[in-house]
């Protein structure tokens, strides 16, 4: 059995229920608040992050590319044309490049703000760093996004997907990225149909049906975020 500690608005939890999704591998998921200290979950992942993933019995794999690696390397084969991490090596370190930048460098610039501003703030009580965003921040992340959505552009005018002619974990990874940002109506999707076509087609997968799904109490999606051909 397969257990995903995560939380709704993370980022790399969220490609990593794409990964499990894409590889059928169903799991039992508990939510996590990245902020709060949970010893258990500690004793599981010292360093406090998440997406943390368990099978019955076997050690804690710790961190979303890590949980993509080891899902390639246990059901990978199994999946055939559907593989997410190419056969070549030369493609398989431009679909690792890629994960890298979407999860990490895309997620640093632009989504941890939205998601620090304007979700975390008012879920987090007063001693937690609760309270209203900060629209400088907001103003700087909307800047960075225009980066990172012109890079997504370049890439999938150039491919058929974002890390070459099939997709693969890249662009889980960019969906998983714009799709917490469109939750909150930040993406500018009028600006960059290109990347509009691309995130149409990585949407309709059933894969982001679960994604599509999610809803947080007081803080409903934007009114395009389930709609496919928004």
């Amino acid at each position: 059995m397969l257990q995903l500690y995560h939380n709704m608005m993370d980022v790399p939890s969220r490609f990593a229920r794409l990964c499990l999704a894409e590889a059928k591998a169903g799991a039992e998921l508990t939510e996590m608040m990245p902020w709060a200290r949970d010893e258990a979950f500690l004793l599981l992942n010292p360093a406090g992050t998440l997406p943390v993933l368990r099978e019955n019995d076997g050690p804690p794999v710790c961190g979303a590319q890590v949980i993509a690696e080891y899902l390639d390397e246990t059901r990978g084969y199994a999946l055939g044309e559907r593989r997410l991490m190419p056969d070549h090596p030369n493609e398989r370190a431009e679909t690792r490049r890629l994960m890298n930048w979407f999860l990490e460098k895309a997620v640093d610039d632009t989504a941890q703000y939205f998601i620090e501003e304007k979700i975390y703030k008012r879920l987090k009580g007063p001693s937690e760093g609760g309270g209203s965003p900060d629209s400088n921040i907001l103003r700087a992340a909307r800047s960075n996004l225009r980066m990172h959505l012109q890079y997504i552009g370049y890439l999938a005018e150039r491919r058929n997907w974002l890390a070459g002619n099939r997709i693969t974990y890249a662009d889980l990874a960019a969906g998983a990225m714009l799709s917490v940002i469109d939750y909150m109506g930040e993406v500018p999707w009028e600006k960059e149909p290109v990347v509009k076509d691309w995130y149409q087609r990585i949407k309709s997968r059933p894969c982001f049906r679960p994604i599509l799904a999610d809803s947080l109490k007081g803080i409903p999606a934007a009114n395009h975020y389930m709609d496919l051909d928004f």
